[in-house]
């Protein structure tokens, strides 16, 4: 590599950088090419197949009906096998691309198919480290600050003095940050066609939804966060699709129950919203992190499942 220039072998490295990262999907495009390839080489060689065994038919026919002092019995069966033999090399050769193709094609599939496994399975690794020193971080916030430090750290929670221009009376009030929500955090309001303008209907709303999806979670042993979003009127995420909670019988990280964060009073808009001051809350929600490739886990199942 000395003899070659510092700025190609950066060009080849960079190049080969980008067709690894788009491998899956061009061995994915290469194998739908290749079976629409394998496809068209078979019908192709259907045709020639027509001509190979008509041709075939033909002189096992002469063979069958030869009449010749010369010609033995032992001649025709040689002949007979010959035909045959000369017929299955002609057919081989005939679907021989296809044939090619379409397994580089399966390979092609198969091999895009492998590395996103394994790129998803490593994603799913790194979310569970990353999230698992978050939880760690925020409890020794919590052990030291209490919660309610804790809640105005993760949502930038800062304090603003408002001046009423008439009475000219200040007040002190608290926001969120402007970086918004948390990933899984949503806002129940008015946005939601299950939210009504009686603050108490939200509150017993709310209460009844969470436990409903408590129930859900003993019963089935897995909830993802969509499914919760759902009965909330909330829009779907990507990340909703795949976290959720699990079960802590048989998965000690697990809470064990599904929260929406506000009964529990932890901030002060939560704690109105509680008292009937506040027609909208936050909610955010304690999932366990990602449980989509953990669902077909033996061990998720209930007792009474295991032991029919």
């Amino acid at each position: 590599m000395k003899f070659v220039p510092a700025a190609i072998s950066r060009q080849v490295a960079h190049g080969a950088l980008l067709a690894s990262k788009s491998s899956p999907e061009l061995l994915f495009a290469a194998g739908i090419v290749g079976m629409v390839g394998s496809t068209v080489l078979a019908c192709r060689a259907t045709l020639k197949a027509d001509v190979i065994l008509t041709e075939a038919k033909e002189k096992m026919d002469l063979a069958r009906n030869m009449e010749h002092e010369e010609y033995s019995e032992m001649d025709r069966k040689k002949d007979l096998t010959l035909v045959r033999y000369q017929t299955g090399v002609r057919l081989v050769r005939a679907y021989a691309p296809a044939i090619v193709v379409g397994g580089l094609s399966i390979a092609a599939l198969t091999s895009s198919h492998g590395i996103l496994t394994k790129r998803n399975a490593g994603l799913a690794a790194a979310y569970a480290a990353l999230d698992k020193g978050f939880r760690e971080y925020r409890a020794r916030v919590v052990s030291k600050y209490g919660p309610e430090v804790d809640q105005e750290l993760r949502y930038g929670v800062r304090e603003i003095t408002t001046e009423d221009p008439e009475t000219k009376e200040k007040k002190t009030v608290k926001r969120v940050g402007p970086q918004g929500e948390s990933i899984y955090a949503k806002f129940f309001d008015s946005n939601s066609p299950r939210w009504s303008k009686e603050a108490e209907y939200n509150l017993i709303f709310l209460k009844a939804e969470q436990n409903y999806c408590n129930d859900i979670l003993i019963s089935r042993g897995h909830l993802f966060l969509n499914e919760v979003y759902a009965r909330l009127g909330l829009p779907h995420t990507k990340a909703g699709a795949v976290v959720g909670w699990l079960h802590q019988k048989h998965h000690p990280n697990s809470d064990n129950y599904v929260s929406f964060g506000v009964f529990e009073g932890q901030t002060m808009k939560a704690r109105d919203f509680v008292n009937g001051f506040e027609g909208s809350v936050l909610l955010d929600f304690n999932v366990d992190g990602v449980i989509y490739d953990k669902i077909d886990n033996p061990g998720e199942r209930l007792s009474w499942q295991l032991n029919p």
